[in-house]
Parts: C-alpha cells; structure tokens; sequence
C-alpha cells in the first residue's frame, strides 16, 4: 500500500471515530505492568486488576513480597492470573536486582536504547515495549496488538506470515509518527466493533474498499452465489 493508502486510513477513521483522548500518562513502570494486565482481557477488567495493585502495595518493590499465588489471586479480574502474575515478578524483579528504581530515568533515553532497555525485560515483547514508550513516555512507538495485527493482515499491509516483531516495523514505517496514537487507539476500536475476528462487520467498515481480505471474501460469495 502507498503512503496515500495509508492516509485515506487514518482519514476515513478520524471521520468514523474522530481524535481518540489521550490517555492519562502514567510512570513508565506503571503503564509497564497495566499494559501486561490489559493482555486478553477488556479494559475495565484491566482496569480492575491494576487498581486493586495500587490499592494492595504502597510501591512496586512491595508486590514481590507475597507469592506469585496470591499476586495472582489479587489481579484475578484481569483473567489470566497465574501467567500475568509471572511476567510482573519477573519483570519487577529483573529491574529491582539492578538496583533500578521503577524505571524512571527511561523516558530520558533515547528511543531506541529506551527499546532496547525494555525488551531486555524477561516478559517483555514489542507490543508491550512500544505501549510504555507511547504512552508513558511520549516516544514514537506504534503497538501492534491482536486486533491491528487482524485488521494489517487483512488489508494486506503486512507481509504474508509476518510475526508481531515484523508487524512493528512494517506499520511504524508505514504511517507518520505524529499519527501514530490515534491509529492505535482508532484501528483497536475497529477491530473490537468492526473487523471481529469471527463474522467481522464487513458492510459497515469504513475502509472495506481498501480491504484486500474482504474483496477475496466477497468474490468467493460471488462464485458460490453463481454455482
């Protein structure tokens, strides 16, 4: 797809969804174990399961104090406690054993070694990586997620078979980074209510006619429809 094709995209989403808010900016160590949290689950249960931390531990040093067990039993609402309440330990315990204290100095690094300080992190990927580094810190960063990982693939911006860490390099250099916020939050909510994984709304996507996954999928309605 051409740069054109991707702006028609973001235009054709501003005009369906407009300008997403800005989320609050939280503490990169914060966003850190919310975007952990957020994973296969809704945003209020996400929600949820970090108030519940913020309500239970007065620091993060705090939560590798109890066991993962219970760590798991306190982020429950999240879905997924026993897995979730690993990477938070062992992401919290490979910054504390450096001596590091809640990551603050990342955002004053430049982007690239803040991604690299990152993904060093046992648990972290790059979807996690790049929503700290968005979010938190301002740093030009496009995560992938589930839903625009679908909705790439099936505009055919991505390559066939390509795996998240390709996914990122592909979307980051194909949209504008001051754009790059509203594309995420814009195409996620697409996904959630247009581009499902399963029965996806086709007739009511504002970018159907860019769709090379929906003109194969209408041409084969087309030729069971004349058999």
């Amino acid at each position: 797809m051409t740069d054109a094709g991707a702006d028609l995209i973001r235009e054709r989403l501003h005009t369906r969804y407009g300008l997403p808010a800005q989320p609050p900016r939280l503490a990169p160590l914060d966003e850190l174990v919310r975007t952990i949290l957020s994973q296969n689950t809704n945003d209020r249960n996400r929600d949820t399961a970090y108030r519940a931390l913020k309500d239970r531990f007065g620091s993060w040093k705090e939560v590798l104090q109890v066991s993962r067990s219970e760590l798991a039993g306190i982020i429950s609402p999240a879905g997924l406690g026993p897995t979730k309440s690993r990477r938070i330990r062992d992401i919290l315990s490979g910054i504390y054993e450096k001596g590091e204290r809640d990551l603050l100095k990342l955002c004053s690094l430049p982007p690239r070694e803040a991604l690299e300080r990152l993904l060093a992190l046992k648990g972290v990927g790059p979807k996690t990586a790049a929503c700290v580094l968005l979010f938190s810190c301002g740093h030009p960063a496009f995560p992938v997620d589930t839903h625009i990982h679908r909705i790439a693939g099936r505009l055919g911006l991505l390559p066939e078979g390509a795996d998240r860490h390709r996914a990122h390099e592909r979307l980051g250099d194909l949209f504008p980074q001051e754009h790059y916020l509203e594309l995420h939050l814009n195409l996620i909510r697409l996904g959630r209510e247009v581009c499902r994984p399963n029965k996806p709304l086709c007739p009511a996507c504002p970018i159907q006619d860019l769709c090379r996954w929906a003109a194969g999928r209408a041409q084969a309605g087309e030729r069971r429809a004349a058999r």
